[in-house]
């Protein structure tokens, strides 16, 4: 299928490994110019090695000073811009509220929300000047329920849908589709330091961890990185044009968090 992409210009957060390159990748494979930014030099270096169509700039996206070099970077390299992926994020403390440290819960909140306004308020004057413009936050089913030991990150993944929301109403005038994404379980080194966590909070194994949290989604399956790069890139084409303002999990159909 042609999704009708080919030439648009991209920035994902976070891009140089795990979701986030992939979602990139994907977006290269029909043809769209892609520019990356990530904290971890070493994927980065790897990046430029195996996918050199894809520029990518060394970002800490919760520093507003360096977010304001990232867009100057990469809109000279793409040219202007069509679509934001805001895909940074981190998984934050787990533990009871009482025993989390605050400033951990400033991190995950300035990572995991304020950074998508550090981006999007930089990105928007430029999308308004694409024909085929959208915002993509990264949310998770975290922003869906409510998830024990770990309300830092569900408080900000909740703030995403309701970023998202304003946006969509905010932008529409403009024709810049704004939506979430809420991932369930992602295949990856991610969720595995997650169930880990959890598992050793609760005194269990990460195998009995993992399965119980896959018993959970009605189809008892984990989610890949490429189903939620596939769900992005036809929300951000024109067969996408009048999805906006929807916060869409791609979860297995998840019932609860736990």
């Amino acid at each position: 299928m042609d999704l009708g992409i080919k030439g648009l210009r991209v920035l994902v957060t976070a891009g140089a490994n795990g979701i986030g390159l992939e979602i990139a990748r994907a977006f290269v494979e029909e043809g769209a110019k892609v520019h990356v930014c990530d904290v971890d030099r070493e994927a980065m270096s790897e990046l430029a090695r195996t996918d050199p169509e894809i520029s990518c700039t060394p970002c800490d996206v919760s520093n507003r000073a360096e977010v304001k070099a990232l867009f100057d970077i990469a809109l000279e390299r793409l040219g202007g811009l069509d679509v934001l992926v805001n895909n940074a994020g981190i998984a934050g403390p787990t533990g009871r509220v009482e025993e989390i440290n605050p400033e951990d819960w400033d991190r995950c909140l300035e990572i995991c929300i304020t950074s998508q306004f550090n981006c999007v308020r930089l990105a928007v004057p430029h999308l308004k000047q694409s024909d085929n413009a959208s915002i993509i936050n990264l949310s998770s089913v975290a922003g869906r329920f409510g998830f024990a030991l770990r309300s830092p990150y569900s408080a900000a993944k909740w703030a995403v849908v309701g970023f998202t929301k304003s946006l969509a109403i905010e932008l529409g005038e403009f024709g810049i589709r704004c939506n979430a994404i809420q991932p369930g379980l992602v295949e990856g080194d991610r969720i595995r330091r997650v169930l880990e966590a959890k598992a050793q909070a609760r005194g269990i194994s990460f195998r009995e961890m993992s399965d119980q949290a896959v018993t959970y989604t009605s189809l008892k399956t984990f989610v890949t990185a490429r189903q939620l790069a596939d769900q992005i890139l036809f929300l951000c084409s024109p067969r996408g044009r009048t999805i906006s303002g929807q916060a869409l999990s791609i979860c297995g159909d998840m019932q609860v968090l736990s």
